[in-house]
């Protein structure tokens, strides 16, 4: 089971970065442009009321020391012609009204063109007041021309500025968010490149990662590669240890278990053999508990650095058959191997493989009474299954399953040198085969039957 210790992601975090960046910009975008846009639709409306005062004052004349006015049609009508909007307007001589609206507030400074916003007739109006110095004969009179629109108009084109200002806005998130999610997977390929080359490669591959990365990433291909360096210069010593080990643990109990078996034949009394039985029993034993703690290391380290290759189980099959046969001929027992196809191709370690089933018929000639038969049965529908039945003790007791955890031994086997490592080894191989070992007594007669099953394909 592969464990991730993952606290956010990258990609996700330059994603909501950028977003919101995008989300600011998008705003003052919407800020910037109705702004802009409503200044310039009010400088129009201004600049609309001052023709049209501006043309009401050119059509001012005077007649007999009066000043009189024909007011011009396209004066007013300029004003109603972009929107449906109410125009006022007031011409007054000397502060009296000459034609208008005679409540049209006048201006009160003096300056020529004023433009001012307030309530009129209860609506919002905006009034422009242009002021003229007519001459009538000997006197002058001065002229103030008032137009004011109320700004109904100017809101709806507020309004519209406001919706297109917003939909630009929009239209600049979604777009600048788009773009952020192209720069952070264009940003972060070259590391998923990186992951991907590493990711592909063998449990035996330990070679440096090469390749072109950016600069930021180049600390952490030295870390990696420095760190691929150091593992594989520690698998090597650690499967130098395991060989070496193996050679130095086996080899001594080996010679002591031989010596004394000769000074066991030379012995006379009777005391004197016995403790000597016992003391090549516990050679025995610590040998075999030796080896099958090494062949457990070794188990479980090539099962880190996994290795696969084409192979035929039914060859697996016969070659640890015949390695074991001259064990089995000690006892007088029979090994037979049958299958129902005549090849089982399979890809897997051809070294665990052997190791599983060796100790699987190491453990039938160890429990089968002499004069005895193993009987090897494959299968391949639906699944490779590799059935080892003997005719031994069994398994005594309810859960047979439980003979696969390590150090297990079933109390009918107390007097049978064995330290309980070897159908953990079968179940660690098997796992790491995607396959099972199930285990049962023998269901035709006495003795244990023990199923190596793997998938096929």
């Amino acid at each position: 089971m592969t464990l991730r210790f993952v606290s956010g992601s990258m990609r996700g975090r330059l994603v909501i970065q950028l977003a919101l960046i995008a989300a600011l910009l998008s705003l003052v975008l919407f800020l910037v442009v109705r702004t802009v846009a409503e200044r310039a639709a009010a400088d129009t409306q201004d600049n609309i009321l001052l023709a049209s005062a501006t043309s009401i004052s050119d059509a001012l004349y005077t007649e007999r020391g009066a000043v009189r006015l024909e007011l011009p049609y396209s004066a007013l009508s300029m004003l109603g012609s972009i929107s449906e909007d109410r125009v006022f307007y007031r011409v007054a001589v000397g502060g009296e009204t000459l034609t208008g609206y005679d409540d049209l507030p006048l201006p009160v400074s003096n300056d020529a063109n004023q433009f001012d916003t307030y309530r009129y007739k209860g609506e919002t109006v905006r009034a422009v007041a242009l002021k003229r110095n007519f001459s009538t004969g000997n006197h002058s009179r001065d002229v103030t021309i008032v137009v004011a629109q109320t700004r109904l108009g100017l809101a709806a084109i507020s309004s519209r500025i406001t919706n297109t200002a917003m939909a630009i806005g929009v239209i600049f998130f979604l777009l600048a968010t788009g773009l952020s999610l192209w720069a952070a997977q264009s940003a972060l390929a070259p590391l998923t490149r990186m992951a991907g080359a590493v990711t592909r490669r063998g449990p035996s591959d330990l070679r440096p990662v090469v390749g072109k990365t950016p600069a930021e990433l180049a600390p952490l291909v030295e870390a990696l590669n420095s760190f691929i360096l150091r593992l594989k210069a520690s698998l090597n010593r650690s499967e130098d240890f395991i060989a070496e080990a193996a050679h130095r643990v086996r080899t001594p109990l080996a010679t002591v278990r031989t010596q004394a078996e000769v000074v066991h034949r030379s012995l006379n009394q009777s005391q004197n053999k016995t403790a000597l039985r016992e003391m090549i029993r516990a050679i025995d034993e610590s040998s075999r508990s030796a080896g099958q703690l090494l062949d457990h290391a070794m188990v479980n380290f090539r099962t880190d650095q996994f290795e696969t290759a084409q192979l035929d189980l039914v060859e697996l099959v016969k070659e640890t058959t015949d390695r074991l046969s001259p064990t089995a001929g000690l006892k007088d027992i029979g090994i037979n191997v049958a299958h129902d196809i005549p090849e089982f191709p399979f890809s897997g370690d051809a070294i665990l493989l052997q190791n599983a089933l060796r100790n699987i018929l190491d453990n039938a000639i160890k429990y089968s009474p002499a004069d005895s038969i193993i009987t090897v049965n494959m299968t391949s529908d639906p699944e490779y299954q590799i059935a080892v039945i003997d005719q031994g003790r069994g398994f005594q007791g309810g859960d047979a399953q439980s003979y696969l955890n390590r150090f297990s031994r079933g109390e009918n086997v107390d007097d049978v040198v064995g330290s309980g490592l070897g159908l953990t080894i079968v179940q660690e191989v098997a796992v790491a085969h995607f396959g099972r070992v199930e285990i049962q007594n023998n269901q035709t007669g006495s003795g244990a039957c023990v199923s190596f099953i793997l998938p096929r394909g």
